[in-house]
This record gives C-alpha cells, sequence and structure tokens, in this order.
C-alpha cells in the first residue's frame, strides 16, 4: 500500500506539468480550428507540426539550429571562461573590486541589444558580432551570481578551514567553490537563456542562416506555420540547454544531497 502511495505521488509530479502543456496545446489546436482566432495568424497546432516536420525533412532546420547553436555556444563558453574567473577575482580581492566594479557597473546597466549596432558598427555583420553579442549578454549573469555566491560563503567556514592551515587554493577548492557553486550555476543558467534571446534577435538583423533569421524571413515571405515552427524550435532549445545545466550542477554538487 506504501508502495502504491509512494508511485502515485512521483506519477501525479509528473503528469501535473504535462496536464497544463497538454491543455495549452489543446487551446492552440481548438481555438483557429473554432474561429477564436484566424487561422491566418496563428494556424492550428497540427499545422505547425507539418511545417516543423517538413522543414526537418528537407534539412532547413538542422542548417538553422546548427548555426544559431554554434554561435551560442561559442559566446557562452568564452563568457563562462572569463565571467567566472573575474567574478571570483572582485569578490576575494579588494583592490580587483575597486578597480573594475565602476566599469563594469556601467556596462552592466546597458542592455546587449542596445549594443547591436555597435558592435555591427565595429566587428561587421558576420559571425564575430554576433558571438561577441552573446558573450556581453551572457556575461553579467554569470559575474554577477559568481561574485554573490563567493562573498555569501560562510565567514566561521573560512575561518574553520583557515584555523586547519589549509593553503588559500586548498581553501578555495575545499569550502568556497562548493559553497558558491549553486549561486554560479544560477547565474549560468540566466546567461544559457540570454545568450539564444539575444542571439535570436541578432539573426533577425542581420544573417543568413540562424533561427532568428528563419523566423524572420518566414514572416516576410508570410509562410506563418514557418515562423511558428522556428519559435518552436527556439523553447525546444532552451529547454535542452536547461535540462543539460541542471544535470550537470546536480553532478557537481551530489554533496548537497549526501
Amino acid at each position: 500500500m506504501r508502495a502504491a502511495r509512494v508511485v502515485g505521488r512521483l506519477t501525479w509530479r509528473i503528469v501535473r506539468p504535462l496536464a497544463a502543456i497538454a491543455v495549452i496545446l489543446a487551446l492552440w489546436e481548438i481555438a483557429p480550428r473554432t474561429g477564436l482566432v484566424d487561422q491566418v495568424f496563428l494556424p492550428p497546432l497540427s499545422t505547425v507540426l507539418q511545417a516543423f516536420a517538413d522543414l526537418v525533412r528537407n534539412g532547413q532546420m538542422q542548417d538553422h539550429v546548427q548555426a544559431s547553436l554554434t554561435r551560442a555556444l561559442t559566446g557562452f563558453a568564452l563568457a563562462l571562461l572569463t565571467a567566472v574567473p573575474i567574478g571570483v577575482a572582485i569578490a576575494w580581492n579588494r583592490l580587483v573590486a575597486d578597480l573594475l566594479g565602476p566599469v563594469l557597473e556601467l556596462f552592466r546597466n546597458t542592455a546587449a541589444l542596445a549594443l547591436l549596432p555597435v558592435f555591427i558598427l565595429i566587428l561587421g555583420i558576420g559571425e564575430t558580432s554576433k558571438i561577441a553579442l552573446v558573450v556581453y549578454a551572457a556575461f553579467f549573469p554569470i559575474l554577477l551570481n559568481t561574485i554573490s555566491g563567493v562573498r555569501a560563503v560562510d565567514p566561521l567556514l573560512l575561518k574553520s578551514a583557515a584555523s586547519l592551515g589549509l593553503s588559500p587554493v586548498r581553501l578555495f577548492q575545499k569550502v568556497v567553490w562548493p559553497a558558491a557553486l549553486p549561486s554560479i550555476f544560477t547565474g549560468i543558467r540566466m546567461a544559457a537563456s540570454s545568450s539564444i534571446l539575444v542571439l535570436v534577435a541578432a539573426e533577425m538583423a542581420g544573417a543568413r542562416a540562424g533561427l532568428g533569421y528563419l523566423i524572420t524571413a518566414a514572416q516576410q515571405n508570410f509562410q506563418i506555420p514557418q515562423m511558428y515552427a522556428g519559435i518552436i524550435a527556439i523553447s525546444l532549445l532552451g529547454l535542452l540547454f536547461n535540462g543539460v545545466l541542471v544535470a550537470v550542477e546536480r553532478r557537481l554538487s551530489r554533496w548537497r544531497t549526501a
């Protein structure tokens, strides 16, 4: 009986979010067919899925996803490799914080998309400007959460570790990094979603491939089902990004459930 209750709770935990999604998808299919919305501007879900399948079948979807993924992953990786060390340095060293703090505060309050024309003028309309924009958008969420995570480490833990004679490197490795990791991963997940959104907007402004280009080209040619297929692809890509990062975070934070 107890096992049945456990299975029932687990099943409900899985079914509950799926049920909400199913209701939304059902409304998407029913509303255009019953005339609640114009099918020209919002085709039924089945029509959009057929357009999605056609794009996959002829290889266009794979080409656009590959172009967007390459740009997003490159920019995201560069932001991650720079933001985490800089964030640790700012949180750990007062001199570095005093030097870099005002400059970073100025730029973090400037929207990434507002700088798109600047990136295009300086770096051109090619791949470099798009990757640079992704780096800019992803950099600050990772940086700020890294600073917050390192500074939030319990001082008692630091004093206890120092009293045991740990070197600064071992102190960071054994105490600071594990304690700051959840906050850092929060920033990484925020940066991942920001990088995709900013990249899509940049591809809409000037690109010959990518999901942003697919959506814009479909809208301009009044291929509305293909436009929604591109939007669905972006959503699936965002879910994939988030799922991978959650899995990595759980693997690196196994000690929290031990």
